[in-house]
Protein backbone atom coordinates (compact mmCIF):
# COMPACT_ATOMS: atom_id res chain seq x y z
CA UNK A 1 0.00 0.00 0.00
CA UNK A 2 0.77 3.63 -0.82
CA UNK A 3 1.83 5.96 2.05
CA UNK A 4 -1.47 7.65 2.89
CA UNK A 5 -0.04 10.41 4.76
CA UNK A 6 1.66 11.07 1.14
CA UNK A 7 -1.71 10.47 -0.69
CA UNK A 8 -3.06 13.66 2.04
CA UNK A 9 -0.25 15.68 1.76
CA UNK A 10 -0.53 15.67 -1.95
CA UNK A 11 -4.48 16.79 -2.11
CA UNK A 12 -2.62 19.64 0.71
CA UNK A 13 -0.46 20.27 -2.46
CA UNK A 14 -2.92 21.05 -4.97
CA UNK A 15 -5.25 22.83 -3.12
CA UNK A 16 -2.11 25.70 -1.92
CA UNK A 17 -1.00 25.87 -4.96
CA UNK A 18 -3.70 27.33 -5.95
CA UNK A 19 -4.28 29.50 -2.95
CA UNK A 20 -1.77 29.75 0.05
CA UNK A 21 -0.72 26.73 2.83
CA UNK A 22 -0.73 29.62 4.75
CA UNK A 23 -4.39 30.05 4.91
CA UNK A 24 -5.01 26.41 5.92
CA UNK A 25 -2.21 27.10 8.81
CA UNK A 26 -3.95 30.45 9.98
CA UNK A 27 -7.25 28.96 9.95
CA UNK A 28 -6.15 25.85 11.75
CA UNK A 29 -4.62 27.50 14.42
CA UNK A 30 -8.87 28.71 14.97
CA UNK A 31 -9.27 25.55 16.35
CA UNK A 32 -6.64 26.29 19.07
CA UNK A 33 -8.89 28.85 21.45
CA UNK A 34 -6.98 29.74 24.41
CA UNK A 35 -3.34 29.21 23.59
CA UNK A 36 -0.95 31.11 24.76
CA UNK A 37 1.49 32.89 22.87
CA UNK A 38 4.69 34.27 21.87
CA UNK A 39 5.14 37.03 19.42
CA UNK A 40 8.00 35.27 17.48
CA UNK A 41 8.65 37.23 13.92
CA UNK A 42 7.24 39.16 10.64
CA UNK A 43 6.39 37.60 7.49
CA UNK A 44 4.26 39.18 4.70
CA UNK A 45 0.31 38.93 4.59
CA UNK A 46 -0.51 35.82 2.49
CA UNK A 47 -4.41 35.07 1.79
CA UNK A 48 -6.11 33.76 4.38
CA UNK A 49 -4.41 35.76 7.09
CA UNK A 50 -6.14 37.01 9.63
CA UNK A 51 -6.86 40.96 9.65
CA UNK A 52 -6.40 41.05 13.60
CA UNK A 53 -2.91 39.72 13.10
CA UNK A 54 -1.70 42.54 10.85
CA UNK A 55 0.96 44.47 12.69
CA UNK A 56 0.15 47.94 11.49
CA UNK A 57 3.09 49.89 12.88
CA UNK A 58 6.12 47.98 11.15
CA UNK A 59 3.13 47.69 7.84
CA UNK A 60 3.31 51.48 7.97
CA UNK A 61 6.77 51.67 8.33
CA UNK A 62 7.87 49.09 6.04
CA UNK A 63 5.23 50.01 3.19
CA UNK A 64 3.89 46.39 3.20
CA UNK A 65 1.17 44.63 4.67
CA UNK A 66 3.17 42.21 7.33
CA UNK A 67 1.54 39.98 9.59
CA UNK A 68 2.78 38.45 13.56
CA UNK A 69 3.88 35.16 14.07
CA UNK A 70 3.36 33.76 17.72
CA UNK A 71 5.42 30.29 19.07
CA UNK A 72 2.71 28.19 20.95
CA UNK A 73 4.13 28.15 24.51
CA UNK A 74 0.90 25.23 25.00
CA UNK A 75 0.61 21.79 22.96
CA UNK A 76 -2.70 20.84 22.19
CA UNK A 77 -4.16 17.54 21.68
CA UNK A 78 -6.91 17.10 18.59
CA UNK A 79 -8.66 13.50 19.11
CA UNK A 80 -9.89 12.05 16.00
CA UNK A 81 -12.86 9.93 16.98
CA UNK A 82 -13.85 8.44 13.53
CA UNK A 83 -16.69 5.98 12.80
CA UNK A 84 -15.52 2.84 11.40
CA UNK A 85 -18.19 0.89 11.11
CA UNK A 86 -19.86 -0.76 7.85
CA UNK A 87 -21.38 2.12 6.70
CA UNK A 88 -18.16 3.57 6.52
CA UNK A 89 -17.58 1.17 3.62
CA UNK A 90 -20.10 2.12 1.45
CA UNK A 91 -19.75 5.41 -1.28
CA UNK A 92 -19.68 9.14 -0.73
CA UNK A 93 -21.96 11.84 -2.41
CA UNK A 94 -18.97 11.61 -5.18
CA UNK A 95 -19.28 8.24 -6.33
CA UNK A 96 -16.40 6.98 -4.18
CA UNK A 97 -15.68 5.28 -0.84
CA UNK A 98 -16.28 7.27 2.41
CA UNK A 99 -13.76 5.53 3.78
CA UNK A 100 -11.41 7.95 1.98
CA UNK A 101 -12.85 11.01 2.63
CA UNK A 102 -12.32 9.68 6.50
CA UNK A 103 -8.96 9.62 6.00
CA UNK A 104 -8.29 12.43 4.24
CA UNK A 105 -10.15 14.45 6.54
CA UNK A 106 -8.32 13.52 9.17
CA UNK A 107 -5.04 13.30 7.22
CA UNK A 108 -5.57 16.75 6.43
CA UNK A 109 -6.38 17.81 10.12
CA UNK A 110 -3.26 15.59 11.54
CA UNK A 111 -0.61 16.83 9.31
CA UNK A 112 -1.97 20.75 10.23
CA UNK A 113 -1.68 19.64 14.48
CA UNK A 114 1.87 18.10 13.32
CA UNK A 115 3.24 21.33 11.98
CA UNK A 116 1.91 23.69 14.90
CA UNK A 117 3.63 21.24 17.28
CA UNK A 118 0.64 19.54 18.50
CA UNK A 119 0.01 15.97 19.05
CA UNK A 120 -2.65 13.49 18.05
CA UNK A 121 -5.31 10.47 19.38
CA UNK A 122 -7.29 8.23 17.51
CA UNK A 123 -10.99 6.90 18.89
CA UNK A 124 -12.08 4.27 16.82
CA UNK A 125 -14.82 1.95 16.12
CA UNK A 126 -18.18 0.15 15.54
CA UNK A 127 -21.22 -1.71 17.20
CA UNK A 128 -18.52 -4.19 18.38
CA UNK A 129 -15.71 -2.62 19.91
CA UNK A 130 -14.52 0.89 20.49
CA UNK A 131 -10.92 1.62 20.60
CA UNK A 132 -8.07 4.12 21.29
CA UNK A 133 -4.83 4.78 19.58
CA UNK A 134 -1.95 6.16 21.88
CA UNK A 135 -1.26 9.93 21.04
CA UNK A 136 1.54 10.54 18.30
CA UNK A 137 3.74 13.42 17.32
CA UNK A 138 5.35 12.78 14.23
CA UNK A 139 4.26 11.79 10.45
CA UNK A 140 5.01 7.92 11.42
CA UNK A 141 2.69 8.03 14.00
CA UNK A 142 0.35 9.53 11.48
CA UNK A 143 0.64 7.20 8.89
CA UNK A 144 -0.54 4.08 11.61
CA UNK A 145 -3.38 6.07 12.78
CA UNK A 146 -4.55 6.39 8.80
CA UNK A 147 -3.74 2.82 8.11
CA UNK A 148 -5.45 1.58 11.57
CA UNK A 149 -8.92 3.57 9.93
CA UNK A 150 -8.23 2.21 6.41
CA UNK A 151 -8.45 -1.34 7.86
CA UNK A 152 -10.45 -1.05 10.15
CA UNK A 153 -13.31 0.37 7.77
CA UNK A 154 -12.61 -2.73 5.47
CA UNK A 155 -12.77 -5.45 8.24
CA UNK A 156 -15.55 -4.44 9.93
CA UNK A 157 -18.93 -6.64 10.05
CA UNK A 158 -20.53 -4.48 12.57
CA UNK A 159 -22.82 -1.78 11.95
CA UNK A 160 -22.08 1.70 12.66
CA UNK A 161 -22.18 2.61 16.09
CA UNK A 162 -21.84 6.11 16.50
CA UNK A 163 -23.57 7.03 19.94
CA UNK A 164 -21.18 4.24 21.72
CA UNK A 165 -18.29 6.27 20.23
CA UNK A 166 -19.40 9.75 21.89
CA UNK A 167 -19.95 7.61 24.97
CA UNK A 168 -16.83 6.28 25.00
CA UNK A 169 -14.76 9.58 25.02
CA UNK A 170 -17.22 11.19 27.35
CA UNK A 171 -16.71 8.38 29.75
CA UNK A 172 -12.86 7.97 29.47
CA UNK A 173 -11.22 11.67 27.74
CA UNK A 174 -11.13 13.56 30.82
CA UNK A 175 -8.21 16.03 30.10
CA UNK A 176 -9.88 18.79 27.88
CA UNK A 177 -8.88 18.54 23.96
CA UNK A 178 -9.81 19.20 20.64
CA UNK A 179 -12.34 16.78 19.57
CA UNK A 180 -13.19 16.09 15.61
CA UNK A 181 -16.11 13.62 15.02
CA UNK A 182 -16.35 12.22 11.72
CA UNK A 183 -18.93 10.19 10.60
CA UNK A 184 -22.12 9.78 8.17
CA UNK A 185 -25.22 10.89 7.86
CA UNK A 186 -27.24 8.57 10.02
CA UNK A 187 -30.02 10.55 11.93
CA UNK A 188 -29.02 11.83 15.31
CA UNK A 189 -30.80 10.61 18.18
CA UNK A 190 -31.72 11.76 21.63
CA UNK A 191 -28.81 9.42 22.52
CA UNK A 192 -26.38 11.46 20.49
CA UNK A 193 -28.00 14.70 21.50
CA UNK A 194 -27.07 13.81 25.51
CA UNK A 195 -23.68 12.79 24.69
CA UNK A 196 -23.18 15.73 22.68
CA UNK A 197 -24.25 17.91 25.47
CA UNK A 198 -21.65 16.40 28.00
CA UNK A 199 -18.75 16.28 25.19
CA UNK A 200 -19.78 20.02 24.42
CA UNK A 201 -18.74 20.68 28.54
CA UNK A 202 -15.62 18.90 28.44
CA UNK A 203 -13.89 19.80 25.13
CA UNK A 204 -13.80 21.99 21.88
CA UNK A 205 -15.89 19.54 19.72
CA UNK A 206 -16.51 19.93 15.65
CA UNK A 207 -18.26 17.63 13.48
CA UNK A 208 -17.56 16.10 10.30
CA UNK A 209 -20.03 14.82 8.24
CA UNK A 210 -19.30 12.53 4.99
CA UNK A 211 -22.16 12.28 2.69
CA UNK A 212 -23.66 8.94 1.17
CA UNK A 213 -23.94 8.28 -2.56
CA UNK A 214 -27.87 8.89 -3.40
CA UNK A 215 -29.27 5.53 -3.25
CA UNK A 216 -31.54 6.69 -6.33
CA UNK A 217 -30.19 8.61 -9.09
CA UNK A 218 -32.58 10.58 -10.95
CA UNK A 219 -31.06 9.18 -14.67
CA UNK A 220 -31.22 5.66 -15.51
CA UNK A 221 -28.00 3.64 -14.74
CA UNK A 222 -26.68 0.22 -15.02
CA UNK A 223 -24.34 0.02 -12.05
CA UNK A 224 -26.11 -1.42 -9.20
CA UNK A 225 -26.72 0.02 -5.92
CA UNK A 226 -26.66 -2.22 -2.23
CA UNK A 227 -27.23 -1.52 1.32
CA UNK A 228 -23.92 -2.18 2.93
CA UNK A 229 -25.87 -3.00 6.18
CA UNK A 230 -28.92 -5.26 4.52
CA UNK A 231 -27.24 -5.99 1.56
CA UNK A 232 -30.60 -5.35 0.05
CA UNK A 233 -30.14 -4.11 -3.58
CA UNK A 234 -31.96 -1.26 -5.02
CA UNK A 235 -34.45 -2.05 -7.77
CA UNK A 236 -33.00 -1.20 -11.25
CA UNK A 237 -36.42 0.41 -12.21
CA UNK A 238 -36.62 2.67 -9.37
CA UNK A 239 -33.71 4.50 -11.20
CA UNK A 240 -34.70 7.90 -12.28
CA UNK A 241 -37.89 7.66 -11.05
CA UNK A 242 -38.73 11.40 -10.28
CA UNK A 243 -41.05 11.38 -7.27
CA UNK A 244 -38.74 8.45 -5.53
CA UNK A 245 -35.80 11.05 -6.00
CA UNK A 246 -37.93 14.24 -4.43
CA UNK A 247 -38.63 12.19 -1.51
CA UNK A 248 -35.88 10.59 -0.47
CA UNK A 249 -33.92 14.18 -1.00
CA UNK A 250 -36.28 15.47 1.22
CA UNK A 251 -36.36 12.80 3.56
CA UNK A 252 -32.53 13.60 3.93
CA UNK A 253 -32.12 17.29 3.73
CA UNK A 254 -34.43 17.11 6.76
CA UNK A 255 -32.41 14.87 8.41
CA UNK A 256 -29.50 17.19 7.51
CA UNK A 257 -31.19 20.38 8.74
CA UNK A 258 -31.98 18.93 12.15
CA UNK A 259 -28.14 18.00 12.80
CA UNK A 260 -26.98 21.27 11.33
CA UNK A 261 -29.93 22.89 14.06
CA UNK A 262 -28.69 20.76 16.89
CA UNK A 263 -24.76 21.34 16.60
CA UNK A 264 -25.80 25.48 15.62
CA UNK A 265 -27.41 25.37 18.97
CA UNK A 266 -24.84 23.85 20.92
CA UNK A 267 -22.40 26.14 19.01
CA UNK A 268 -20.54 23.35 17.97
CA UNK A 269 -18.77 23.70 14.42
CA UNK A 270 -19.39 21.48 11.86
CA UNK A 271 -19.04 20.94 8.08
CA UNK A 272 -19.94 18.60 5.01
CA UNK A 273 -17.85 16.18 3.24
CA UNK A 274 -19.05 14.65 -0.12
CA UNK A 275 -16.38 14.99 -2.90
CA UNK A 276 -12.19 14.34 -2.32
CA UNK A 277 -12.01 17.37 -4.56
CA UNK A 278 -13.31 19.92 -2.82
CA UNK A 279 -12.51 18.31 0.94
CA UNK A 280 -9.51 20.38 1.95
CA UNK A 281 -11.26 23.73 0.34
CA UNK A 282 -14.21 22.66 2.97
CA UNK A 283 -12.53 22.04 5.59
CA UNK A 284 -10.95 25.82 5.41
CA UNK A 285 -13.88 26.95 5.08
CA UNK A 286 -15.11 25.77 8.26
CA UNK A 287 -12.50 26.99 10.24
CA UNK A 288 -12.37 29.83 8.60
CA UNK A 289 -15.71 30.25 9.70
CA UNK A 290 -14.58 29.40 13.63
CA UNK A 291 -12.19 32.03 13.24
CA UNK A 292 -14.53 34.64 11.73
CA UNK A 293 -17.05 33.92 14.75
CA UNK A 294 -14.71 34.57 17.18
CA UNK A 295 -13.02 37.88 16.07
Amino acid sequence: MSSLITQVKSKLFIHSSRKSLHALDGAYASLLHGRSLDFEDLRKYEYGDQVRDIDWRATARLGTPLVKRHRAMRMHTVMFVVDTGRSMGALARDEKSKKDLAILSTGVLGVLALRHGDDFSLVYGDAARVRRRAPGRSEGALEHALRTIDRAIDESTAPSDRDALLSYVARTISRRMIVVVVTDEAPVTEETERMLRRLRVQHDVLWLTVRDAEPVLDHRTAISRRDVDSLWEVPDFVQGDADIVQELTARTEADAARLAELLTRMEISHGVLADQDDAVAQLLQLLNRRSHARL
